[in-house]
Parts: C-alpha cells; structure tokens; sequence
C-alpha cells in the first residue's frame, strides 16, 4: 500500500515539474543578417480619418520596446543613415457593423491599419541582405458588443490594439512570414 502511495507521489511530482515547465508558445524567429547593426524608427503617425490620440503615441513606444526586447542587437538611431529604416502612418482607424441579429447591431467592429514603409539601406533588393524594400499595409480587426459605445469599446480595445498591432508590424518587419 505504501508503494502505491510513493509512486502515486512520485507520478504527481513528475506531473507538476512538466506542466511547470510548459511555457506560452511565443514568436522568437527574428531573422536580422548579421551584418545589420542599425535601425532608424521613424515616427508612426496618425493619418485616419478618426484619430484616436493615444493610438500612435502608445504604438510608437510599444514598437520601440520590441524591438529593444527582442531584436537587441540592433541600435535605434535617430539618423537616416541606419541599415534598416522603417516609417509609416496610421491609415485606417473606424467602426464597422460585424454582426447582426434580430435585424439589429450585435457586433461592432473597430478596424486598424498601419502602412509601413520599410528600406534596406545595406541591399534595396535584399539579394544578399534581406528583406527587400517594401511597402506593406498591416490591418487587425477589434470586434466588441453593439451595446458598448464606440469611446466605451476604444478605451478597453486600447491595449490589445497595442499589443496586436505591435506585434503584427514586428512579425511583418523580421520574421519572414
């Protein structure tokens, strides 16, 4: 009997070590040459038709972290002589009708876009340093209850558009997929 219980406690600890070493899948395919070492983040501004005035200040700083974070061998520098460049502007920010029941609004939808313009200064083609230059849209859609008001859904959407869209433009920018 004592045997079971030792190698039912034995099972339980080996059980609670692998779930705690489970981690949350995350994206860590950052793809930079090695031969880049700098970075120049233009200001993302705010060109929608609506402007939220949080919106490009808080991704601006969130994309900025990033990079910091996760792309560390590369310097920001405040010059446009940098390896790699990278600007681009707010082009979309408005509210659709997603959803409809009982031939009323259920669902909104709080629509994203953030054009980018990326440039290669070591290889414009990206034959032997890539990326190439590009010019790329990226957009997220942010769907939240009819009943919420538009100010209502924003000011709780905020920081998921943040996070999304910083990580969308990241992903966009050096991960090749």
């Amino acid at each position: 009997m004592k045997t079971k219980y030792f190698f039912t406690g034995i099972l339980y600890f080996a059980c609670l070590i692998s779930i705690s070493s489970c981690k949350i899948y995350s994206f860590k395919d950052v793809s930079i040459p090695p031969e880049v070492k700098t970075i120049h983040l233009a200001y993302i501004e705010n060109r929608a038709r609506y402007v939220n005035p949080q919106l490009a200040p808080q991704l601006n700083d969130a994309l900025r972290l990033k990079i910091n974070n996760q792309a560390g061998k590369l310097t920001q520098v405040q010059t446009d002589d940098a390896h790699y460049d990278v600007a681009g502007y707010i082009s979309d920010y408005n509210e659709t009708t997603s959803g409809v029941s009982n031939q009323q609004a259920a669902t909104n939808r709080l629509n994203v876009t953030v054009h980018l313009i990326f440039k290669n200064h070591l290889d414009p083609t990206g034959k032997t340093v890539a990326p190439a230059d590009f010019e790329a849209d990226v957009t997220r859609n942010f769907d939240f209850s009819a009943n919420t008001s538009f100010t209502d859904a924003e000011t709780q959407l905020l920081p998921t558009i943040i996070s999304n869209m910083t990580d969308e433009i990241f992903n966009k920018l050096f991960s090749n997929w």
